[in-house]
């Protein structure tokens, strides 16, 4: 990471969505979501007229990893059209985290403020590259800077065991269906618009506030 000599903030949105097959139950709400996710970012790049709001979104299967945003100014982001979002294959989630992770920490700068969504309905089953144990050590590195790293997953998994497992201390569970997703994004939107109030009021976040509902 390099030295921003700038006084603007600069907030990077690095949101890393589940493809695979599974997903296809929830195709629906998590397209629809990650459009309003993104709606979300712009908004904040109008509210708060001294940051600079960035977009990299990650879509994966056991197919491929594609970078639907890569590091995009939120002006010039639009929303996904419905093939961009087509669930199938198996779930490399190493894979996923670690390139897109790494990809990043080489894009920002050291005072940089970096905001990671991880949204899962299944754990990890055929990644090649990327091992648990390397992606704990890259995040525990990069919490000890400007990084907050969040995992939010399906109630069939063991989210808090999960999220524990890659020291990732902000975490939420959701129900598999139209309702439990909605609200999840909804819930995960709101608690996105607190992190860019308390970067803007120099307030620090307590760990594992996150998601808490005022």
């Amino acid at each position: 990471m390099k030295k921003n000599a700038s006084k603007t903030k600069r907030v990077f949105n690095l949101i890393i969505v589940d493809e695979s097959g599974s997903m296809s139950i929830i195709r629906k709400q998590a397209f629809t979501g990650m459009n309003e996710t993104l709606e979300t970012v712009r908004q904040m790049q109008k509210k708060f007229e001294n940051t600079e709001q960035y977009v990299t979104l990650v879509t994966f299967d056991s197919d491929k990893i594609k970078w639907q945003y890569d590091n995009t100014p939120a002006t010039k982001t639009h929303n996904l059209k419905w093939n961009d979002y087509d669930p199938c294959g198996g779930t490399p989630l190493y894979d996923a985290m670690g390139r897109s992770i790494s990809k990043l920490n080489a894009q920002v700068n050291e005072d940089d403020n970096v905001l990671v969504t991880v949204i899962t309905d299944g754990e990890e089953n055929c990644s090649e590259e990327w091992t648990l144990k390397m992606i704990r050590t890259l995040i525990e590195k990069l919490k000890e800077h400007n990084w907050t790293f969040t995992l939010i997953g399906t109630s069939n998994l063991d989210v808090e065991t999960m999220a524990y497992n890659f020291s990732i201390d902000e975490h939420l569970e959701f129900e598999q269906d139209d309702k439990g997703t909605t609200e999840m994004f909804a819930r995960e939107r709101r608690s996105r618009e607190n992190y860019n109030c308390c970067l803007e009021d120099n307030t620090e976040m307590k760990k594992g506030s996150f998601f808490e509902e005022k």
